[in-house]
């Protein structure tokens, strides 16, 4: 059953946010494009959830949701691919994902999945929806802010390979990685905690050492590259303006939805 079938038997009328009607109306609903995640990290996936109904609260009347749905491929393959270098297997999931979504009527998808960024653009061909990338969203709000030096805090496959550094680059900022002990100190923490919902207080305490360590080098922003970092880091916590990837890829899908 559809969102304008159910609409109609509770005897509201559907108005089309793609057609730039107005909003707010008592006994309106307003429809969204269909939006689809592609969840990779189940904590991950469950946490950019949450964020993408908080921006839909501020976008939509108080009363009123999208209509989002996740589908996941179980996350032991995604880090069996990852792990063995394996990126067209790794495209090839994501893309199974979006034609899965596809079929239950998904418009576009993204994934709030830093370490599998490279592979987007892989998904990206020939695919039954469009894609929005995490990248091209961190790198416009960081721009925007006008900051020139920002830090990134993630696994190994984010911190010391070319996730971010193109997009930012592009846009003239430079982004400083950890050093190669505190990079493998975060994947350890990430894989063997903060995946699986939890974290220890002497993990946290780690991270915010090596955060202390890339305010030292002169970063400006903290670019959270895991999407399960806000377990570790909050902007109460830390000393450097925050850039929650995940976060800001939910409102930009929010944006996309609505627009």
């Amino acid at each position: 059953m559809t969102v304008e079938r159910i609409s109609e038997m509770m005897g509201c009328r559907v108005y089309d946010a793609k057609e730039g009607c107005s909003i707010g109306l008592k006994g309106f609903f307003i429809l969204t494009k269909h939006i689809g995640i592609v969840a990779v990290s189940p904590e991950g996936a469950a946490s950019c959830y949450r964020q993408l109904f908080r921006h839909a609260s501020v976008k939509l009347p108080a009363d009123q949701h999208p209509v989002v749905s996740i589908y996941n491929i179980p996350l032991a393959l995604y880090i069996q691919a990852v792990r063995s270098d394996n990126w067209r297997l790794v495209g090839q999931m994501l893309q199974e994902s979006a034609q899965k979504l596809a079929e239950i009527g998904a418009e576009f998808c993204f994934t709030p999945d830093n370490a599998v960024q490279h592979a987007v653009q892989l998904a990206d061909v020939n695919s039954p929806i469009p894609w929005i990338k995490m990248t091209d969203a961190v790198a416009d709000r960081i721009a925007q802010d006008e900051r020139k030096k920002v830090g990134v805090i993630g696994t190994k496959y984010v911190t010391s390979g070319s996730v971010y550094q193109t997009d930012l680059g592009i846009k003239g900022i430079k982004l400083v990685r950890p050093s190669d002990e505190d990079a493998e100190v975060l994947d350890s923490i990430i894989f063997d905690e903060l995946i699986y919902g939890g974290i220890c207080d002497a993990s946290r305490a780690a991270v915010m050492a090596i955060v202390d360590r890339l305010v030292e080098m002169g970063c400006e922003g903290l670019i959270l590259g895991c999407s399960e970092a806000p377990l570790m880091i909050s902007a109460t916590t830390s000393p450097l303006p925050l850039y929650d990837a995940s976060d800001i890829i939910a409102e930009r899908a929010m944006d996309f939805a609505v627009g």
